[in-house]
């Protein structure tokens, strides 16, 4: 007799196969490149299973908003893998913001190491069209995109470079180092964005055929958001692709700035509170001050295992427990800000106003035919 962990379990090409056959089927991961998160999210979710989706969300700002009220309407166990909202750099972080140990923030810095993938300046869509390897249906692999050859420089491991299959390094790694941020400042929705590109990239961008078909190598993009609560309006600027904010002048010499996917610097009237990617480590600047710190009362309840517990509090909360700490609710709008900024990437050194609740790009139409997604013959969410 096999035990349960050596048991084989059934191997599927086609997830709507496997959810029509498999009616025991209690929950399901999401682990598919970004364009494909919608499309499936829905039909786990339709089929009354809970779901973990990997970040972000979805593809668009559409999907992610359609699948949390979706599940919200099928009271399905939910959660997003940002694992660092497990973690306990990302509580600390709340918790010392909200004791005023270093004042109001007025103007946060994010960035990340991403891309490390071709991009931009560096790949543009192939001429060749090699043989699909045979362990891939290329058909179901493109599910709502646009139809095109198939070709290595899109999968298995490159499809985060181009706009009709990922979300580029804010999709990427955005879910990750601005968690801290949404969840400390209680941000919400911001009530405009704007991103900057090399000029370069604009040339490179306009004698392409077609245009605009992968991400830039490096970006700004500049978020605003207004007072919550008690909380001032603040600015939250995010760097990728090597680009990095000021060093702050507190932080010793010789020590590193951020680790090696990212960090935040937030800047408050008191001084400046520093953290790693998935929030991480924080510390006040300078050294000095984070010595004489004293850490307020724990008031965020911790996740067994911390960062690394974040699937078995999923699974905890699926078998009755209370729901999971990045469920959709949380999540959804995490996923939202994050891909606002793509829409400013796309329209670049234009400051688009966002109305959140409705989804909408209130001063250019262009942009705000973005925010939601054409899909391919055949597949509907």
């Amino acid at each position: 007799m096999q035990s349960a962990h050596q048991a084989k379990g059934k191997v599927y090409r086609d997830y709507r196969v496997m959810l029509e056959n498999q009616q025991d089927i209690d929950a399901v991961i999401v682990a598919t490149p970004d364009h494909t998160h919608g499309v499936i999210g829905m039909a786990v979710i339709k089929a009354g299973k809970h779901i973990y989706m990997q970040k972000p969300l979805a593809h668009s700002l559409d999907e992610v908003r359609k699948l949390t009220e979706a599940a919200r309407a099928q009271k399905v166990v939910t959660q997003m893998g940002n694992q660092g909202h497990s973690g306990e750099g990302a509580r600390q972080i709340c918790e010392w913001i909200a004791s005023g140990a270093f004042g109001d923030v007025k103007e946060v810095h994010a960035w990340t190491n991403r891309p490390v993938w071709p991009q931009g300046v560096e790949v543009e869509r192939p001429k060749d069209t090699p043989p699909v390897p045979a362990d891939l249906d290329w058909d179901l692999w493109i599910g709502p995109a646009a139809m095109r050859p198939y070709h290595p420089t899109y999968a298995p491991s490159k499809w985060r470079a181009w706009w009709d299959f990922g979300t580029g390094s804010l999709g990427d790694l955005g879910c990750h180092v601005l968690d801290a941020v949404f969840w400390a400042l209680k941000l919400g929705q911001p009530s405009s964005v704007e991103a900057n590109i090399s000029t370069y990239w604009r040339e490179f961008r306009q004698r392409t055929e077609p245009k605009n078909e992968t991400y830039p190598r490096s970006t700004i993009v500049r978020y605003k958001f207004p007072a919550r609560g008690k909380m001032p309006p603040v600015t939250l600027t995010w760097w990728d692709g090597g680009l990095m904010p000021p060093r702050p002048e507190d932080l010793a010499e010789g020590r590193r700035m951020g680790d090696a996917d990212g960090d935040v610097l937030f800047l408050g009237r008191k001084g400046v509170l520093m953290c790693g990617c998935y929030g991480k480590d924080p510390q006040l600047l300078p050294a000095k001050r984070m010595k004489q710190f004293k850490p307020p009362p724990k008031t965020i309840e911790r996740i067994p295992d911390g960062q690394e517990g974040h699937e078995k509090d999923w699974v905890r909360a699926c078998k009755g427990g209370q729901p999971a700490c990045s469920n959709f609710e949380y999540s959804g709008p995490l996923s939202e800000m994050v891909l606002l900024g793509n829409l400013a990437v796309r329209n670049p050194d234009a400051r688009l106003l966002w109305d959140g609740p409705n989804l909408k790009v209130t001063n250019d139409q262009e942009a705000d035919a973005y925010v939601r997604r054409t899909f391919r013959q055949g597949w509907t969410l």
